[in-house]
Formats: structure tokens, C-alpha cells, sequence
């Protein structure tokens, strides 16, 4: 080919002409009248500004003037940090707020850009949950740009103004007061006292109409408040003291997953884990399925779930013995030998302990109430004079209500938090029931069955649209605030009462009334009502003084428990109905990102199942591995009459024999193909004593034809012993022994004698050691309760896309941070000599587990830098790995090369691929506005990994250089480090002395993982530990 041949891009270039060469070294040649345009001779009369400055003054000028003209005021908003006069590109603005969906409360800051919120974190100003969020909680954001919400008011299904709809409304009212009818409020548990005085309000408005308000929890605990009725004459949920109680045993309490309050209990928990502290908790566990709960217990032991009761009382009788007190009596169960062991703990830790169950069951309660009575554990670790108001859900009253509808005496009833047509058990016939209701209004955000089967829909808004206040715990309060005008012609619930009451008054000037009222005389710092109120919206909570204790007097008859529990028989087989971590009790079903979270023991997404112990699946014939070509077997169950047909069956570990265990909260649906995802397991629940039974007895099955996909992101189950990846140790070694006796180096042999392997190097030092920033990381593994809110944290933060249940079958899930769960292996415990390393890849019947999260370890010595031919991947100055997206040509040699498989490939353009439209958020014109501006979409064909939020880093080290001051330990947080509610994470400046990380990583109990291949990764991990008594 000719090598002479020019290119040009016109023919002035071409004859290269004099005018054309004086031109070319000229770019903006042209004369610009600048003094004369801006003409203001009291500041730019000498001005010199140059054309390339101006355009850019003008260019954010207009823009800034654009973004201010066109956006829409949130009124009355406050910032948590500034108060800023306008919203300016590029800035992140963060407001105070509060979540609460009847399942999960935290008190939270809503980060916006440009307006948009994107971001949502812990608000570490709450006593309540002290800045800890759940990954319901943190993916709560995408729900706001759900592109299926309801847009707007209809009757009968056809759209209508608020207007016809209030007037329409407002004359079925008239029509029911002139007969004297009835009306039902059907809510889920509600933390707003404001939105309780409304109800109140709304009652004393048409007095000549019986107006009751039902609370419903699909997933109750009113068994817990009738026993607390029963034992001491109030009807609450109380206030538990995980931080405060030594030894703590729960009979069926994922309390750390699902369980009244887990975001508040998970940061008491781990606060008494750590093993440096005086003394560590001891957990023991009793449970049917394996929770994320028991995989964090120190002891646990599996029944059947009709073993529960039994078990509590047995365990009531062992302590009596200890302590002189009479027992409720005989009671023998498998687990005697497992509740011996857990009563003398408790007993040796008399009044600082702490007894809770997962039942449902009033008598099962009252025996939990009377073993915690008999420890004199009220008014330590359990306040039942400051109680807690979460799940207020009254099964007898919902009951009440399905009869009341079936019978058609109900008139009207208004249905608000809650989708009883999915979710209420078949035995109590409320959808036919409902259809029988003349006027049945619907507040859903989203269609469901239950806004299907009523004639009104009254759209409620986003929380993040809408005012409202949270009260839950007494004498603690968090504020609700809009961070963005609504997006649809939707209405706040509150509002539309108000509007039908025919007040004047919005929610937000009746909720500032209610606490003029109610909250403001009991502060003091305060001078007036505007300043308090302020405040309260700036931090977003607010606390008055807490009841003072008083003599806990127990009334409850514990030989009448003992004896109705005695009456329960057992099966062959029982099922357990259980939430998992992930979707909770199905409101979020519809959000992609807790969709593809995995579970935390199973480690399968998009999907619920049956699970059933190893054994027993391997006895019946089911499959128990599973992968992209070894799927699931079906069956055909029948539980309390209820058929479900064609079920996938998982093999669990931990499973109790002979039983079964399923997750509520599926099969609903989600993307714009209203794809369903699982099976809905709701209508099997049944009824026992008149509450909503967390187990059957009454379940048969059968294996069915043909198999089921499954899309797990990890299919090895062990370690295979080695103690490389993970370490553990027992609370007696870490506190007598040395650190060589539970975290020896890693020896390499030379010729020399064995060296520590971090002596010996084939490469370069990067200059990172003592010069300037070296950003690193710790992780707790004691800490860590593998519940998954850093991973969905860190989606949310780092635009990670999401990719549907078939690419993670096939291992192409794109999460930069994952969560290894590591069972033990029977196989382990033998000699080396003796194992049989096919036998140590099965887990346990029963095993031990370990969470691991793992991400990009920032190594040093990176093994992927060296093997990238485009360098692509590089090592920054600063300790990062980093990498260059547009330079990234996807050899993938990175991957293959990275020991920790922590790199992830773009098989596709998942932002833009018409495949991944259906379930993918940035496809969508509203739901991409959850987009992080600040963190680039990757393109078809590039690797990416975890950055370690480098973006947040780079913002954290410029606010420090506008201060001019150094960056203080602390100010700048990863992701996964802000979401983690057990503060298990922590992130800092490994080569400044006085940090957190650097005092973490120099201790003891720290290592890096396989750190014998010379990695040098800027990760470390704290050694496992268990208080456990090692027999001999």
C-alpha cells in the first residue's frame, strides 16, 4: 500500500494557502467584543477574560439558570448537612428521612443529584437503628422510578380526574351515613402517630358510621403481644436489648433477617461479638430451616417446627431446676441434650440473658415470657415499660374482618400497605369476600391482586414523595420528607382522607399541628415551635424522656400453656413459611436488584422453592447440586388443602429431617413483561387457635415430571480445609492462646529456612507504603451476618446492571461484591492423612458456616495488571487497582488471571441490549434517573470490578483540600462500608497510623486471604470466632 497518500479535510488545506496556515495556529481567531457584551463597567470595564473561560462562565450560567427555572421546589425540605439556596450540578445534596413499610423501619439520608434521589444510606443521628439499613431498605430508591406504578386515580378501571373521584367518593360516604353502615380500615402496622390521630379524626367525622381500623401483618407476631397481654396486662411488642444480654436463645427467630426489628437488633448484636471486648455473647439456635440468624449461632440445633413449644418448655424446666422453681411438667424432645447445655448458659448469666421465639403461637410467647421472668431479664436486656410498635398486626380482628366482608355487612373498606387478596390465607375466603364490599378503595403505588379487585384506586404516593413521622419505639420519632415532587398524579393516603373529610389542610400542616402539639412541649432546647420543627426535619429524629422502669408483675398462667402445647402433635413431614433476606414479605418483590441479591445460605436467586435436608432429598431421589446444566427436581405439594403444583425442591444443609421449608412473598410480578417470578406460597397458611400459623402439619407430595432451572452464584458448598481462604477459632483459644495458635504466616521454604511469605517478593514495590494515601479495608467475619445490604449498596452506588436469572445461571451475574457462605464439612475434622477430598465438597447435615464477603482485594502485587495487553488495568499511587474502561478491549486474561474471581465481563450491552429491557432499570426511560452520574456505564465487551468507590474518594480528598486540612479517618465510606449495618466494613487510610483500619489490620486476629501467593492485597479479614467449648 502506498504510504504517501494524504487525507484532508478541504481543499484549503489541500493547497495549504497562506490564509489557510495563519489560520490553523490560530483556533478561536475570530474577534470577540467581550467588553462591549458584558458592558458592566463596575467589574468587567478592564476585563481580559478569554473566549474559552466566557463560554464556559456562560455555558454553566445558562444551564444553572435552566436547571433552576426548570425544577420543582420541594417545600419545607432540609438538607441533613447544608441548606443549600439551589440545587448546583454536579453536588449531592442529602436529606433526612425514614423508611417504614409494616416489615422494615430505619431512619435513613436520601442522596439527589440534580434533584433525582439515587442513594440511600443510615442516618447514624437515630438511637434506633444508629445509621444501619437492610438491603430492602437501601434498594427502596429504585422503587421510586418503577416504571409500573400506578400514574394516576381511576374508577372501575378508567382513569379519572382527583376531583370526580373525590366528589364520587365523597357521595358513597354520604350514601353509608344515611344508613348507618360499616366501614374497615385495613392497614399494615403504622409507626405514625399523626396518620393514627387522622384515623381517629376521620372516625369523628361521620359518627353515624361504625369506622374501624384492622392492622395486618402478613407475616405476624400477634401471638407476642396477646402473651404480653396475658403476662402483664399490655397488649405491645417490648423493647429488646440484644447489646446488653451475654447469652441469647431463639427457638425460630431469624432476628437478625426478618424478625420485629432486624436492622436495630443486627448493630446490638455484633456490638458483643467482637471477641477483644471482656466477654462475647453466646448464641444458641433452635430452628426448622436454616435462617441467616442460624447460620451466625454459635450452637445450633434443628426441630420440627411443632417441636417449638416443647422445646421452650423443656428449657423452662431445666432452669426452674437450677434455680428452685417448679416446673410446667414432663417435657422430653430431641434437643434435650442441646437445652441442657443452653439453660446453664443462661442460668450462669442469670439477668443478663435473653430467651425469644419466632412463633406465632400465644402459648408458646407465654412460655418465653415466663423463662425471661424467671431470669429477671426485664429491665435489663427487655423493656416492656418502653415498648416497641412494630408489628401491631391483630390476627383475631383480621379474622373478624374476613368474616365480616363474607357475611356483606361491610360497606366500605379502604385498603392501605397491604395486598390481602395475595397474601391472607385461602381458609379465610377475603377475596370473595371483598368482591362482595359496594366500595373497596385500593392506595396501591403499583397494581396488585388486591387494586385489581376494587373499584377505586386512590394511587398513594412514593415515601419518598410524601411527609409523614415514624414512631417506633417509645419516646423515639424520625420525620418523613418529600426529596423530590411526585412524578404522577398520585395523592399521600393522608391527603386524600383530609380531602374526603372535606378539610382544607394538607397532611404536612396537619402533621406540624400534631407536633406542636404532642411533641414540642416536651423539649427544652427549643425556644418556639419553627425552630423545634426545623431541627427535627434537618436530623430527622427526635427522642424525649423514656418511662422509668417499674416492678414487672407476671399474671400469666404458664401450666395452662404447658398444657395446650403438650396437645400438639407432630407428622412425618411439616413445612415451615418463612421470609427470605431478600424480598421479605413480598412488597419489594418487584425490585430487580433484591431479586438477583442472592439468598444468604442457599445463594439462589430469582426464585422460591421448597427446601428439604440433604438426606432426605438423597433418599427421596431429588437432586441435591445444582448449576447451569443440573437443575432442580419438581414436585406437586398439597399443604392445608392448598395445591401447588410443579415446585422446585432444593437440598439445604441444615434442614431439619423431615421438614420442609418455604419462602412467602413470591410469585408476583415484575418488568415491563410482567414476568412472575416463583410460586405465591401465602394461600397455604393456615390457621391454628385463631392466628395465622408459621408451619402446617398437614402437607403430602410428590415427585412430578420434568425439572426446574436454578441460578445460584455458587455452586462449591467448602473450604476443602483450606485455611488460607478462611479462619476460625474458638473464643477459649483467641483469649489464652497465641496468635501463631489460631492465625499462624504462611512459611515459604528456602534454602535458608522457612521466611514469612511477605518477606520474599519476585516483584517491584509499588511506592505505596508510607507514601502519601494507602486505601484499604478490614472485614469483621464475626461481624459479618451475610444479610447482602453492602452488595445492593454497592449496585446502587456503582451503576451495576442487572442481568436476569438466566445470565446467573450461566455465572455472569455483574455484582462487584459477593457474599461467600462456606459450609463445614464432616470430612474436615479428620486428619489430613484421612480425608477424601470428594467427601470434604459435601457440607454437613447440620454445619457450621462462614460469611465471606469478597471483592476486588486491591492487591499490590496484582496478578491481573501484569497480563492486561492494553494496560488497561493499572495500580494507582494511592494503593487502588484500577481500570480503564475505554482502553479495556475484553481479552479477559485479567479474569483468568485474578485468584479471587472477583472481575466481571460484559457479555452483553446491558444498558441497551433489547433482551435485557424486560428486567433491566437503566432501559427505562424513568427508572435510569436512579443512574450514579458520577460512576461511568460500562459498555458490551469491558471487564469491570470494584473500585473501591475511587469517586467517593476523589470527593472526599477535594472537600478536605477546599478545608485545607487533611482527610480527617472516617470522612470518606465505600458503599458497602456505609450500608453495613453490623459495621463489620471499615474503610480508611492504611499508611495514616492513627486510623481505624490501620489499628484493625495491625491486630492479631487479622490476615489476608491466600496471602502465601504474594498478592500483597490491600484487604483484611479478621479471624472467625466461636464461643463454643471444644469437647475432647
Amino acid at each position: 500500500m502506498d504510504k504517501t497518500k494524504k487525507y484532508w479535510k478541504g481543499t484549503e488545506e489541500l493547497n495549504n494557502s497562506s490564509d489557510f496556515s495563519t489560520a490553523k495556529n490560530n483556533e478561536f481567531q475570530e474577534y470577540l467584543p467581550t467588553e462591549e457584551f458584558l458592558g458592566d463597567k463596575e467589574v468587567l470595564e478592564n476585563s481580559s477574560t478569554s473566549r474559552r473561560d466566557f463560554l464556559k462562565y456562560l455555558g454553566f450560567g445558562v444551564t444553572a439558570a435552566s436547571l433552576a427555572a426548570c425544577e420543582t421546589p420541594v417545600n419545607y425540605a432540609l438538607p441533613y448537612v447544608v441548606k443549600p439556596d439551589s440545587v448546583t450540578p454536579g453536588i449531592a445534596n442529602w436529606y433526612a428521612s425514614s423508611f417504614s413499610d409494616g416489615n422494615d423501619y430505619a431512619s435513613i439520608l436520601v442522596k439527589t443529584r440534580e434533584g433525582r434521589p439515587i442513594k440511600i444510606e443510615g442516618n447514624k443521628l437515630s438511637e434506633v437503628t444508629k445509621g444501619g439499613v437492610n438491603a430492602r431498605v437501601n434498594s427502596s430508591v429504585l422503587s421510586l422510578y418503577d416504571g409500573k406504578r400506578i400514574k394516576y386515580p381511576m374508577i372501575d378501571g378508567e382513569k379519572i380526574s382527583w376531583s370526580s373521584f373525590d366528589s364520587t367518593l365523597k357521595n358513597a360516604l354520604k350514601n353509608i351515613e344515611g344508613k348507618s353502615g360499616q366501614i374497615r380500615i385495613l392497614t399494615n402496622t403504622l409507626l405514625s402517630p399523626s396518620t393514627k390521630y387522622l384515623i381517629e379524626d376521620f372516625k369523628a367525622k361521620f359518627p353515624a358510621i361504625t369506622i374501624e381500623h384492622i392492622t395486618y401483618d402478613a407475616i405476624s407476631l400477634s401471638g407476642m403481644s396477646e402473651a404480653n397481654n396475658l403476662a402483664f396486662g399490655k397488649k405491645v411488642i417490648p423493647t429488646y436489648h440484644f447489646d446488653k444480654a451475654k447469652v441469647i436463645v431463639s427457638v425460630g427467630a431469624d432476628f437478625l433477617g426478618n424478625w420485629i426489628s432486624p436492622i436495630q437488633i443486627a448493630k446490638e448484636y455484633a456490638k458483643n461479638r467482637k471477641p477483644e471486648n471482656a466477654w462475647m455473647s453466646k448464641h444458641f439456635q433452635f430452628e426448622s430451616s436454616f435462617s441467616m440468624t442460624g447460620t451466625n449461632a454459635d450452637y445450633r440445633t434443628p426441630i420440627k417446627p411443632s417441636e417449638h413449644g416443647k422445646v421452650l418448655v423443656s428449657l423452662y424446666n431445666q432452669i426452674a431446676s437450677k434455680l428452685g422453681g417448679s416446673s410446667l411438667g414432663a417435657s422430653s424432645t430431641s434437643a434435650d441434650e442441646s437445652i441442657s447445655k443452653a439453660a446453664a448458659a443462661l442460668v450462669a448469666a442469670k439477668g443478663e440473658t435473653l430467651v425469644v421465639s419466632g412463633s406465632n403461637n400465644v402459648n408458646d410467647q407465654l412460655i418465653v415470657n415466663g423463662i425471661n421472668h424467671l431470669l429477671g431479664n426485664y429491665g435489663t436486656t427487655l423493656d416492656i415499660d418502653n415498648p416497641s410498635f412494630y408489628r401491631q398486626g391483630d390476627d383475631a380482628a383480621v379474622v373478624k374482618l374476613a368474616k365480616e366482608i363474607n357475611s356483606g355487612v361491610v360497606d366500605a373498606i379502604f385498603i392501605a400497605g397491604v395486598d390481602p387478596v395475595y397474601s391472607m390465607p385461602a381458609a379465610l375466603n377475603f377475596a370473595e369476600g371483598l368482591a362482595k364490599v359496594k366500595t373497596r378503595v385500593s392506595f396501591a403505588t403499583r397494581p396488585n391482586a388486591t387494586s385489581e379487585a376494587c373499584n377505586f384506586v386512590a394511587p398513594d404516593n412514593h415515601y419518598l414523595e410524601s411527609w409523614n413521622d415514624h414512631n417506633p419505639v417509645y419516646g423515639h420519632y424520625s420525620i418523613s420528607q418529600p426529596v423530590i415532587s411526585k412524578l404522577f398524579d398520585t395523592r399521600q393516603m393522608q391527603d386524600s382522607f383530609l380531602a374526603w373529610m372535606g378539610e382544607e389542610v394538607d397532611f404536612y400542616a396537619y402533621m406540624r399541628k400534631t407536633w406542636e402539639a404532642k411533641a414540642y412541649p416536651q423539649q427544652t432546647v427549643s425556644l418556639n415551635f419553627n425552630d423545634f420543627w426545623n431541627t427535627v426535619v434537618s436530623d430527622g429524629v427526635f427522642k424525649h424522656n423514656l418511662n422509668a422502669p417499674t416492678a414487672t408483675v407476671f399474671v400469666g398462667d404458664l401450666n395452662a400453656a404447658a398444657a395446650s402445647i403438650a396437645k400438639v402433635s407432630g407428622a412425618d413431614w411439616e413445612i415451615e413459611f418463612y421470609q427470605k433476606v431478600g424480598i421479605g414479605f413480598g412488597m419489594d418483590a418487584h425490585n430487580p436488584w433484591l431479586q438477583e441479591l442472592p439468598d444468604p445460605v442457599s445463594k439462589i436467586t430469582w426464585d422460591n422453592y421448597i427446601t428439604m435436608n440433604p438426606s432426605d432429598a438423597r433418599e427421596l431421589g431429588y437432586a441435591t447440586e445444582y448449576g447451569e446444566q443440573k437443575d432442580a427436581n419438581v414436585a406437586n405439594f398439597t399443604i392445608n388443602g392448598v395445591v401447588l403444583e410443579g415446585v422446585p425442591v432444593v437440598s439445604q444443609p441444615g434442614q431439619a429431617k423431615g421438614t420442609l421449608g418455604v419462602a412467602v412473598g413470591y410469585g408476583r410480578t415484575i418488568g415491563k413483561e410482567d414476568q412472575i417470578v416463583g410460586f405465591n406460597a401465602y394461600p397455604a397458611i393456615g390457621l391454628m387457635a385463631g392466628s395465622m400459623s408459621t408451619y402446617s402439619t398437614d402437607v403430602t407430595f410428590e415427585m412430578a415430571s420434568g425439572s426446574h432451572q436454578i441460578a445460584t452464584t455458587q455452586t462449591h458448598q467448602t473450604i476443602m480445609g483450606r485455611d488460607s481462604v478462611v479462619r476460625e477459632t474458638t473464643f477459649g483459644t483467641f483469649k489464652n492462646g497465641s496468635k501463631d495458635d489460631y492465625n499462624p504466616p504462611h512459611l515459604l521454604a528456602t534454602h535458608d529456612g522457612p521466611i514469612n511469605t511477605t518477606d520474599a517478593t519476585l516483584w517491584g514495590e509499588h511506592p505505596v507504603e508510607g507514601v502519601g494515601h494507602r486505601w484499604g479495608m478490614t472485614i469483621d467475619m464475626n461481624s459479618c451476618i451475610g444479610c447482602g445490604s453492602c452488595v445492593t449498596s454497592c449496585n446502587s452506588e456503582n451503576n451495576v446492571p442487572v442481568v436476569g436469572k438466566d445470565e446467573v445461571r450461566r455465572s455472569r451475574e455483574m455484582h462487584w461484591m459477593r457474599i461467600d457462605r462456606y459450609f463445614s464439612s464432616e470430612e474436615e475434622q479428620k486428619s489430613v492423612d484421612d480425608r477424601s477430598y470428594g467427601l470434604m465438597e459435601i457440607a454437613e447435615d447440620n454445619p457450621k458456616v462462614v460469611h465471606q464477603p469478597m471483592m476486588c482485594q486491591h492487591c499490590n502485587h496484582a496478578p491481573c495488571e501484569t497480563v492486561c495487553p492494553v494496560v488497561a488495568t493499572t495500580h494507582s499511587n494511592e494503593g487502588l487497582n484500577q481500570m480503564t474502561y475505554n482502553r479495556c478491549i475484553g481479552t479477559r486474561y485479567c479474569a483468568n488471571n485474578c485468584p479471587y474471581k472477583v472481575r466481571r465481563f460484559n457479555w452483553f450491552n446491558y444498558m441497551g441490549n433489547s433482551d435485557f429491557a424486560s428486567i433491566n432499570p437503566s432501559q427505562d426511560d424513568l427508572g435510569r434517573m436512579v443512574l450514579n452520574p458520577d460512576v461511568t456505564v460500562r459498555a458490551r465487551g469491558v471487564m469491570e470490578k470494584c473500585s473501591m468507590c475511587v469517586q467517593r474518594i476523589q470527593e472526599g480528598k477535594l472537600t478536605a483540600k477546599k478545608d485545607s486540612r487533611k482527610v480527617k479517618d472516617g470522612e470518606i465510606q465505600t458503599a458497602c462500608a456505609s450500608a453495613c449495618p453490623t459495621d463489620a466494613i471499615i474503610f480508611g487510610d492504611l499508611n495514616d497510623q492513627g486510623t481505624l483500619v490501620r489499628k484493625i489490620a495491625d491486630s492479631d486476629r487479622s490476615y489476608r486471604v491466600i496471602e502465601e501467593v504474594g498478592t500483597e492485597p490491600n484487604i483484611y479479614y479478621q479471624v472467625k470466632v466461636r464461643n463454643i467449648e471444644v469437647e475432647a
